[in-house]
């Protein structure tokens, strides 16, 4: 089985990091190409611009090729080369002088956070602008400026990648991240470095019993271009998913509930939590903010929950310059990608039981009971009789664990062995 660590991720990171990735363009292209290297079952597919998605409309393509501005000298003050984080994303194109006075209109900065280059679009309004730390803005002198921003903004495509994985079933596990956003480490590229490992360590899996399908998109118009096309069968075949997005810091574990907060996703991220974790924190559905609330919103109600490191918006270096290859770690990605791994296991494994007996069997003759009566025997015995006593094809592994308070893994020991001689089978067989 494919075996991708914390540190290929970190590395795959690092080579995706400089590229300057919108909702459409160049950068988008080139980020599915690389991710399709690793992961060569996936699809890229498109869609026009101007294209009516529910109740949006696909943008218009932009890419940039320079900016930046420049002194009376011609010194570039501030350059998109040095970072692509410095120009708003979506700017239409300028070449003008301006004064000082009009650049500060057009300039944008954190004065709490005086070392970071903010992260600013302006995907649906029309302008251009540059970001700069608040440090940097009090050394540009007083201009007049060239300011030149050389992009397009131009009838074109949305690109998203797509990679289905079939299991023995149609039932399907959705994987959803995004690449849209430049430069940032953790809000952006550590979800599809995650979501490709997923990909590749299901598809070596000699069986599955789910169908996977994940998904790379723009954030809202990405997910909601893939709802317009795929609702249906969505709404027919997915019986849980995840968001992968800022997974792969070293701060405490995440999870945001679906918008109800009941899905079978909400009960296998509690336990993944609960069980991997001593402390993590738990966001509401009303604290959303990504994909969830395309995958969740009212009459596409998907059962789709989130697991994360540090919640998006809730970590300073979030949508900064901040945000970069030193905050995310090669070990805060393999947490990540370790988590994703045990809850996609437990939905694997988690299936109704029902005893084949009439009242208690007799575990003796099956070689289930010890022949030695010991402190330790007599706990294993209590593990079979507990879980035993739930297989009644109405509770399945999740639940057996909540009632007993036997830790999932054990259940799934001790299910094992009562499978083994009969005496229990998966309900409804």
């Amino acid at each position: 089985m494919t075996v991708d660590t914390g540190a290929d991720l970190h590395g795959w990171m690092t080579d995706l990091f400089p590229i300057c990735r919108s909702l459409t363009g160049d950068g988008v292209r080139e980020t599915l190409a690389y991710l399709q290297e690793l992961a060569p079952d996936m699809q890229v597919k498109s869609i026009e611009s101007g294209s009516a998605v529910l109740d949006w409309t696909v943008p218009n393509e932009w890419n940039i090729r320079d900016a930046y501005v420049a002194d009376e000298s011609g010194r570039r003050v501030i350059d998109f080369a040095e970072s692509n984080l410095h120009v708003v994303g979506y700017s239409t194109p300028v070449d003008a002088i301006v004064s000082r006075a009009e650049l500060d209109e057009h300039l944008y900065s954190i004065p709490m956070q005086p070392t970071a280059i903010p992260y600013v679009t302006s995907y649906y309004s029309p302008r251009w602008g540059f970001c700069v730390s608040e440090e940097h803005r009090a050394t540009l002198g007083e201009g007049p400026f060239r300011v030149v921003v050389d992009s397009t903004l131009e009838p074109g495509v949305l690109n998203y990648g797509e990679i289905i994985i079939e299991g023995d079933t149609s039932e399907e596990v959705l994987l959803s991240t995004y690449v849209c956003h430049p430069s940032m480490a953790n809000n952006e590229l550590s979800g599809p470095v995650v979501a490709t490992a997923l990909a590749r360590w299901l598809r070596a899996m000699p069986s599955r019993r789910y169908t996977y399908r994940i998904v790379f998109l723009a954030e809202t118009i990405g997910s909601l271009v893939y709802i317009s096309r795929h609702l249906d069968e969505l709404k027919r075949n997915v019986r849980a998913g995840w968001v992968l997005t800022c997974i792969g810091d070293d701060n405490a574990y995440s999870y945001l509930e679906s918008r109800l907060g009941d899905s079978l996703a909400d009960r296998i991220s509690q336990k993944v939590m609960d069980e991997r974790e001593n402390s993590y924190i738990r966001y509401s559905y009303l604290e959303r903010g990504s994909d969830e609330r395309q995958w969740c919103a009212p009459g596409v109600d998907l059962p789709v929950a989130s697991l994360m490191r540090s919640k998006y918006g809730t970590f300073p270096e979030y949508h900064t310059s901040l945000d970069d290859l030193e905050y995310v770690t090669a070990e805060g990605l393999q947490g990540g990608l370790d988590m994703m791994k045990d809850a996609i296991t437990l939905m694997e494994a988690n299936r109704n039981w029902v005893t084949t007996t009439l009242g208690e069997p007799q575990l003796g003759k099956r070689g289930l009971y010890p022949t030695l009566s010991t402190k330790e025997s007599t706990a294993l015995v209590m593990n079979l009789t507990n879980v035993l006593t739930y297989c009644d094809g109405n509770h399945d592994v999740i639940a057996i664990s909540d009632r007993t308070g036997i830790p999932t893994g054990r259940v799934l020991e001790v299910i094992e062995r009562l499978a083994g001689p009969g005496l229990i089978v998966p309900a409804g067989t």
